[in-house]
């Protein structure tokens, strides 16, 4: 009888490795609170389009009842509009004058640079409900600082509150000097990413600040400017803080935005199911935004 040599080839049994394990029980957490808070939230919300939910009680499925009556709702139409046009503005002037800022402070003549830094940074460490009453305080009808300077200089006080567009208007320059900081920052990273050989020969060939600057800095940026337009679209079509803290909407409900409209509805006038389904179109939109931007990105990168 012969004797079996050992199953040379058969490994040992493997010990799962510690370094294995808590990167799956890091993703394990995170897939909980992700789907905790907001597949599940999200879930119930699609549910309740589609009754006639109050809040308290039992409900009943109303079908597509909440969105037929929503696309003939004129307060929703008009809080939608109002909506885009606080992020037609927003954005642009939030874009432009992030960009100049960063652009100024990375040149090599700047002086004083961390303490600007810190200065522009400051406003979006706080919360849009300061911002907002910081800003009262500038721009109130009757009480403001802005009004006190022009009437002591000889003027008439400016309706800041009462006239809506005017209204409008603080709460979009308000929200730009809020939200500098933050877009300034990933200029900066993404200006001085940017190779200096590519100036020096720009130099050599005779261009100018101006022609470097449209020639070398925008392009060389552009996915950085993506990300800066798409994260504050986004930002500006959820607004509602700044807006509550400033001028509550008004004058009247002229300045009232989507979520503003959303939260009246839902909770002040028991609608959570009409509500829901405003919810939904928001969501909607906001995906179609998104898409659109990352589909006009990747046809520029691919140019």
């Amino acid at each position: 009888m012969t004797k079996r040599a050992p199953d040379v080839s058969a490994s040992p049994p493997r010990r799962r490795s510690k370094y294995t394990l808590a990167p799956l029980v890091l993703i394990a957490a995170n897939v909980v609170l992700f789907a905790l808070f907001f597949v599940w939230p999200a879930v119930i919300g699609l549910v309740y389009s589609f009754t006639n939910y109050t809040g308290v009680g039992a409900f009943q499925f109303v079908g597509l009842d909440n969105y037929q009556h929503l696309f003939g709702d004129s307060t929703f139409f008009d809080a939608l509009t109002r909506t885009l046009l606080y992020t037609v503005l927003f954005v642009p002037l939030n874009f432009v004058f992030s960009l100049l800022i960063a652009n100024v402070l990375v040149s090599k003549h700047a002086k004083g640079v961390s303490v600007a830094r810190v200065f522009f940074f400051i406003p979006w460490l706080l919360s849009p409900i300061v911002v907002g009453v910081l800003w009262r305080w500038l721009f109130g009808e009757n009480f403001g600082l802005v009004n006190y300077v022009i009437e002591k200089l000889g003027g008439s006080a400016v309706p800041w509150q009462s006239n809506a567009d005017l209204s409008l208007l603080v709460v979009v320059v308000a929200a730009s000097w809020a939200w500098t900081g933050f877009s300034m920052l990933l200029f900066i990273a993404a200006i001085k990413n940017v190779p200096v050989s590519y100036y020096e020969a720009a130099s050599l060939d005779g261009a100018g600040p101006w022609r470097q600057f449209v020639s070398i800095t925008l392009p060389s940026i552009a996915p950085t400017s993506f990300i800066v337009i798409l994260l504050n679209t986004i930002h500006a079509m959820k607004e509602y803080p700044l807006f509550a803290s400033l001028n509550s909407g008004g004058p009247g409900t002229s300045n009232n935005l989507l979520v503003q409209y959303i939260y009246q509805t839902g909770f002040k006038s028991g609608q959570i199911g009409y509500a829901s389904a405003a919810s939904f179109v928001l969501m909607l939109i906001l995906m179609a935004v998104a898409i659109i931007q990352l589909v006009v990105n990747r046809r520029v990168e691919n140019r």
